[in-house]
């Protein structure tokens, strides 16, 4: 079930968003289906999955993969939904993927790849060391995929016709280091972008084997801080496999 900060029916459907899991997004837009991040598995080292077991979604034309750190770069879980699919990566990690991936494509931000009548741009991140990528993916509507990344200026730059925006608000471990979005921090960021729609992502799926904690905390606190800094930003908080219809125009409550 979708949970949404007002009760708006939207018509005129462009696309249809399905968070996974993590930041495990598949986006579907124009006979385009798009996968980024891909995280299936139930253990990724020293994490564990709290949510509901990933499926894996079939027939996905691209992937997008925001920077190589071990939870979002997962060789085991790319492999099981490649196939000939299209995997845009930043510059320099494609090497990563040598004997498991066939198509890949490495890309620096500002740089464009078409995947059908679709158009995805990297844009820029701020994680730290090694290079970061978010994507903004272009058809009948528009949105921006963030990555992993931190509250940066340049954000302002991805806001002209945003309709949804995919945001990071959490982690995995007991706390959350320098070069990601907390709840605040996100918030901060939809004054930035200016979305019709925020989906948080990023939170509530894995954690850290032997914690114990609130999984759904993070989600809570983004829905009151989004209400107050931006309130004409539509929030959906979806459930571990649920999807949200993006469309032309909302109707009134």
């Amino acid at each position: 079930m979708t949970t949404c900060r007002r009760g708006v029916r939207f018509d005129g459907l462009l696309a249809r968003i399905t968070w996974i899991g993590h930041s495990t997004v598949l986006i579907e837009m124009d006979g385009v289906r798009l996968l980024t991040d891909p995280l299936l598995r139930s253990h990724v080292l020293h994490m564990r999955r709290v949510a509901e077991k990933a499926a894996s979604p079939e027939a996905v034309d691209a992937v997008l993969i925001s920077h190589a750190h071990y939870d979002h770069l997962d060789v085991t879980s790319l492999t099981r939904v490649a196939g000939n699919a299209k995997t845009i990566v930043p510059r320099g990690t494609g090497k990563r993927l040598l004997g498991w991936v066939d198509d890949v494509v490495e890309v620096d931000a500002g740089e464009e790849v078409a995947v059908g009548g679709v158009t995805v741009t990297a844009t820029s991140a701020e994680h730290g060391p090694g290079k970061a990528l978010g994507y903004l993916v272009r058809g009948s509507a528009q949105i921006y995929f963030a990555g992993d990344t931190d509250l940066f200026d340049g954000m302002r730059d991805f806001s002209a016709g945003l309709d949804v925006a995919l945001l990071p608000i959490g982690g995995w471990g007991p706390r959350l280091p320098p070069g990601h979005l907390n709840p605040e921090r996100a918030a901060q960021a939809l004054e930035l972008l200016r979305p019709r729609m925020v989906v948080p992502i990023h939170w509530g799926t894995y954690t850290r084997i032997g914690l114990s904690r609130d999984e759904a905390a993070p989600a809570r606190q983004f829905e009151e801080l989004a209400a107050a800094q931006a309130p004409n930003v539509e929030v959906c908080v979806l459930p571990v496999g649920g999807s949200v219809e993006v469309a032309v125009e909302a109707c009134v409550r």
